[in-house]
C-alpha cells in the first residue's frame, strides 16, 4: 500500500508519538478490506507504539478505529484514506498518540465544553480536496471531547449508503443521522452550530478589539497580500474573512504562479496564511461582513459591522471579498443542488462514476470538467451558450478526441429536470433552430464563471454593471479611505498572480492614504 518514500514520511511523523495507540479494524470479504488490513499492517510495522487488531466488531465494514491504547477516542475511517485523506490518517495517528495539535487554546478550550453527546458521519471522496479539511476538523473534536464521535466515510465503498441518504455532493456531513451540512466547512463554522452560545462570545470578543490602521476585507490572494505588505509597514493590520484562503481552497492544482511550478489550492491557502501570521497579523476567520460605513471626518474610523453583530473600527480598509461559482439560474438548479447540481468536478466527480452527467459552460473551466468527468462516467454531454467553445485550443482538441464525450453549442439550459428527489435530466433549446430538447442524465456540473461577492457592497460603494467594484489605478474606491483589490474589482483577468499583486498595491495605496491623513 505505502510506497517506500510515503513509509519513510510516516516513520519520521510518528517518531512524535508519546503514547501507545490501537489500530483496531472491523473486517469483510472485499477486496477492500484486505487493502485495509495491508495498510495497518504496514503502519504497524513502523513504530513499536502502535498495535494493530483486526477483531473489530464494527456494522460498517471495512473500517476501522484509530485510539490510544485502552481508550475508545471515537475517531474512525470507513475509508482506505489514501490520496487527499492520507494527510487526515497521519494527523489522525499523531493526535491519538500525544502530539499537540495546530489549534488556538480557545479553540480546543471551546471543543471540550462542549454538551450533549454528538455523532458525525462524513461521506467524502478520496479525489475530493475539500474533504480533508472537514475530516480533520471533525476528527479533532473527537479527540479532544470524549462525547464527540466521528466516522469518514468514502462513498465509494459505501454506494448503499450513498444511495439510500441520496448523497450527491461531498463532503457531506450527518450529526446524529440527520443532515447537518453539505461542503466544506470550517472548525469555526462546525462550533458555531453546534455551540449555541459561540455567536454571542465571538461578537463581545471581536467588538473589544482596539482600532485597526488597516483591515482587510476577505482572506484570498489579494487580501493575504495585502495583509503581508501592510504589516511589513508596522502598522496595526487585520484580515476578517469568511475562510481564508477564499476560491483557492477549491482549486485543484495551481501551475501558473510564478516561482511555484505546481501546487495544490489547499495547501497554496496553507502557505498564505502561515506567511501572514508570521507578521502577526490578527486573523479573524469564518466572519462574514454584512456593513461598512465610512468615517465621519477625514482622519477618522471607518466602521466595519460583521453578521454576529460586532463592529470593528479601522482607519484604512481594503475590500477583497473575491467571487463565487455563478449559478445558472434556471428552474431545478436550486431544488436540486447537491442532489445531481454541483459545482466542483473534482469533489463530486467520483459520485457520477458510470453515469451520464452534464458540464454546463464551454470556457476553460468547463472544457477541463468535461475531461476530467470524461475519464470517470459513462457519458458527457456539455451545454454551451455562445456558438463555439471558448476554452483554448488544446483543451477543445483533447475534449473532441474522447468517444464519450458529446457537444452541443449554440444551446441554452432552460431547466434542470429531476424526480424523488435528484435530477433526471436537462432540457436545453437550440439558440438557431428554437427545437426544444431533453437530455437523460444523472448529474449537472456548473461551469459559467464567477459572480464578485458584493451584494452587502450595494448602495456604499460604487459597482460596475456586472456587480464588480470599481477601482483607479492606485485601487482607490468611491469611499475616502477605502480600497479594494482582486477578483472583486473591475481589474481583468481573474488570475491569482493578478490578485496577489493588486493586493499589494491596495495595501500600499492605503497606506499612503494614512500618512497623508490627520491622526485625530
Amino acid at each position: 500500500m505505502l510506497d517506500d518514500s510515503l513509509k519513510a514520511q510516516l516513520k519520521a511523523y510518528l517518531e512524535r508519538v508519546t503514547r501507545p495507540i490501537e489500530l483496531v479494524s472491523s473486517l469483510d470479504d472485499r477486496p477492500a478490506s484486505q487493502e485495509m488490513r495491508d495498510l495497518l499492517d504496514e503502519i504497524g510495522a513502523l513504530s513499536d507504539k502502535i498495535a494493530v487488531r483486526h477483531d473489530g466488531s464494527d456494522a460498517r465494514r471495512p473500517s476501522f478505529s484509530i485510539s490510544p491504547a485502552g481508550v475508545d477516542m471515537g475517531v474512525r475511517f470507513a475509508a482506505i484514506p489514501m490520496g487527499h485523506e492520507f494527510t487526515s490518517l497521519v494527523l489522525a495517528l499523531l493526535q491519538a498518540g500525544g502530539h499537540p495539535p495546530k489549534v488556538d487554546a480557545d479553540v480546543i478550550e471551546q471543543i471540550q465544553a462542549l454538551e450533549g453527546d454528538f455523532v458525525f458521519e462524513t461521506y467524502m471522496s478520496l479525489s475530493c480536496h475539500n474533504c480533508p479539511d472537514v475530516v480533520q476538523a471533525l476528527n479533532l473534536m473527537a479527540v479532544l471531547n470524549p462525547r464527540v464521535r466521528h466516522v469518514a466515510i468514502d462513498g465509494g465503498l459505501f454506494q448503499a449508503e450513498v444511495e439510500s441518504r441520496q448523497i450527491m455532493a461531498v463532503p457531506m456531513v450527518f450529526l446524529n443521522g440527520a443532515m447537518f451540512h453539505s461542503g466544506r466547512i470550517e472548525i469555526a463554522d462546525i462550533l458555531a452550530k453546534v455551540d449555541t452560545g459561540a455567536a454571542a462570545r465571538d461578537a463581545a470578543k471581536l467588538g473589544a478589539k482596539e482600532a485597526f490602521d488597516m483591515l482587510i476585507v476577505g482572506g484570498g490572494p489579494a487580501g493575504a497580500a495585502a495583509a503581508v505588505y501592510a504589516a511589513r509597514k508596522g502598522i496595526r493590520t487585520g484580515v476578517v474573512a469568511e475562510r481564508f484562503g477564499g476560491q483557492t481552497l477549491d482549486t485543484m492544482g495551481i501551475e501558473n504562479f510564478i516561482s511555484v511550478q505546481e501546487t495544490q489550492g489547499p495547501k497554496f491557502a496553507a502557505a498564505m496564511e502561515s506567511q501572514v501570521r508570521s507578521y502577526g497579523v490578527d486573523i479573524m476567520n469564518s466572519q462574514r461582513v454584512t456593513a461598512i460605513e465610512p468615517a465621519p471626518q477625514p482622519g477618522g474610523e471607518i466602521t466595519v459591522t460583521l453578521a454576529n453583530g460586532a463592529a470593528l473600527k479601522s482607519r484604512s480598509v481594503v475590500l477583497a471579498t473575491g467571487a463565487r461559482w455563478r449559478n445558472v439560474n434556471v428552474p431545478g438548479e436550486q431544488e436540486y443542488k447537491n442532489k445531481g447540481v454541483a459545482y466542483c468536478p473534482h469533489c463530486d466527480g467520483p459520485l457520477f462514476k458510470g453515469k451520464r452527467v452534464a458540464v454546463i459552460g464551454g470556457g476553460n473551466s468547463g472544457v477541463e470538467a468535461a475531461i476530467d468527468l470524461a475519464g470517470l462516467v459513462a457519458h458527457v454531454t456539455l451545454i454551451e451558450f455562445a456558438d463555439q467553445l471558448k476554452a483554448d485550443a488544446v483543451l477543445v482538441n483533447k475534449l473532441k478526441s474522447l468517444p464519450n464525450v458529446e457537444i452541443h453549442t449554440g444551446a441554452q439550459t432552460t431547466e434542470i429536470t429531476g424526480a424523488d428527489g435528484r435530477v433526471n435530466g436537462l432540457a436545453y433549446k437550440d439558440r438557431v433552430s428554437g427545437q426544444a430538447h431533453h437530455v437523460a442524465l444523472e448529474g449537472v456540473f456548473v461551469q459559467i464563471g464567477l459572480v464578485p461577492n458584493t451584494e452587502w457592497l450595494r448602495g456604499t460603494v460604487e459597482l460596475s454593471k456586472y456587480g464588480e467594484i470599481l477601482i483607479d489605478e492606485k485601487c482607490g474606491t468611491s469611499l475616502p479611505g477605502v480600497f479594494a483589490a482582486g477578483d472583486v474589482t473591475t481589474v481583468p483577468y481573474k488570475q491569482i498572480i493578478i490578485a496577489s499583486g493588486e493586493g499589494s498595491k491596495a495595501a500600499l495605496s492605503a497606506f499612503d492614504h494614512l500618512i497623508r491623513s490627520p491622526v485625530l
